[in-house]
This record gives structure tokens, C-alpha cells and sequence, in this order.
């Protein structure tokens, strides 16, 4: 097992380049449109049915809604882009068309710094999502939360399945950014090491 590890950690000069491309690429590409169906389901179902929160649910902060819809244009980006990542394979598995090693590595900076963003956009809505939730949880009763709680002088108010599913929807992408950013990451990597298409890399990552 630990020379399997090994061996996965130093590729070796017969290893493909184009192939970790578009093996990684098409994984990361379809992890985020099957994770991405469930927070566009979510965001299309508050823009069209939560213009007009019925009396009593918990009303969100608009920056959540903001941060929410920034997150999920950098998700969509970042799908898009491991699309990317297949097509500059097959550049890279054709010598008339193969791009040189700095723009390679341009390409899969790129993709990290997107990635790292859609990560730090969710983290963010988490923050916000769980004090307003911890917030609404401390007024009312340490028993336990009824259905429907009435706060003195204020109207009733509740907690609904969409707050859970919204925070599920959240750690979802966040799982899927943090696999895609580990992916680009070993790209970049790649990019560093001997290949079949650069048996002579240079060694260096360039700067971004």
C-alpha cells in the first residue's frame, strides 16, 4: 500500500499529462454539476416563491442572499473550467497544438484561485447562515424549540426545512470546491514532473 501511495505521489516519466488532465478534469466536472443541481434548485426556489416570506419564517440577511449567488456564478465557473481541463488535454496530447509549460500551469492557476474563492464564499454564508441560526435559537426556550415560537411582543416565528437543507446545499459545494481545488493542485503538480509530452519539465511551478 505505501509503494502504491508512493508511486501515486511520484509519477513517472511514462505517466501521461494529457491523461491526468482529462481524467481529473471530467471528475471534477461531473462532481460539481451533480452537487451544483441542488443549491441552483434552492437558489431558483427563493427567487421565485421567497420574494414573499409568508408571516413568521426566519427572513434571511440579503448579503447571505448576495454571497450566496456570488458563490454559486464561481460554481458554475469552476465546472465550467474543469471542462476546460479536458479540452487542454487533447491540446496537450497533440504535438502540432501543445501548449508550453507556462501556460499550462497559467491555466491550472486559474482554477485554483477560482476554487479558492467559491471556498471562501461558502465558508462565509455558513458563518452568517449558523449565527442567525444560533441567534434564533438562544431567544427562545432552553427546553427545546416548539413548532411555531412566539417571542414576547414580537410575532410568531419558526425555524424551516429549507434553513437545513440550505446549510446541507452549502456543505455540499463546499466538499465538492475543496475536491476540485486538491485536483488542481496535483495538476499543478503534474505540470512540474516528467511526462510522456514533456519528458525534460523544468522542475519550477511559474508564478501566477
Amino acid at each position: 500500500m505505501f509503494r502504491t501511495l508512493q508511486r501515486a505521489f511520484r509519477p513517472s516519466p511514462n505517466d501521461s499529462l494529457s491523461a491526468s488532465f482529462s481524467r481529473l478534469g471530467w471528475l471534477g466536472f461531473w462532481m460539481q454539476a451533480a452537487v451544483g443541481i441542488v443549491p441552483l434548485a434552492l437558489t431558483i426556489y427563493a427567487l421565485v416563491f421567497g420574494r414573499n416570506p409568508a408571516p413568521g419564517t426566519r427572513a434571511g440577511f440579503p448579503l447571505i442572499e448576495y454571497l450566496s449567488l456570488a458563490g454559486l456564478l464561481v460554481l458554475v465557473f469552476t465546472t465550467l473550467w474543469s471542462y476546460r481541463y479536458t479540452r487542454l488535454a487533447a491540446r496537450i496530447a497533440d504535438p502540432e497544438r501543445r501548449p508550453d509549460e507556462a501556460a499550462i500551469q497559467g491555466t491550472v492557476w486559474t482554477g485554483i484561485k477560482a476554487s479558492t474563492v467559491g471556498i471562501l464564499f461558502s465558508m462565509i454564508v455558513m458563518f452568517f447562515e449558523i449565527g442567525q441560526l444560533l441567534i434564533y435559537f438562544l431567544r427562545a426556550p432552553q427546553a427545546g424549540i416548539p413548532v411555531i415560537q412566539t417571542t414576547s411582543g414580537g410575532p410568531a416565528s419558526w425555524v424551516s426545512a429549507a434553513d437545513i437543507a440550505g446549510l446541507m446545499a452549502l456543505l455540499l459545494t463546499m466538499f465538492v470546491e475543496v475536491a476540485v481545488l486538491a485536483f488542481s493542485l496535483w495538476l499543478l503538480y503534474r505540470t512540474t514532473s516528467p511526462s510522456v509530452e514533456f519528458p525534460y519539465a523544468s522542475g519550477r511551478i511559474s508564478d501566477p
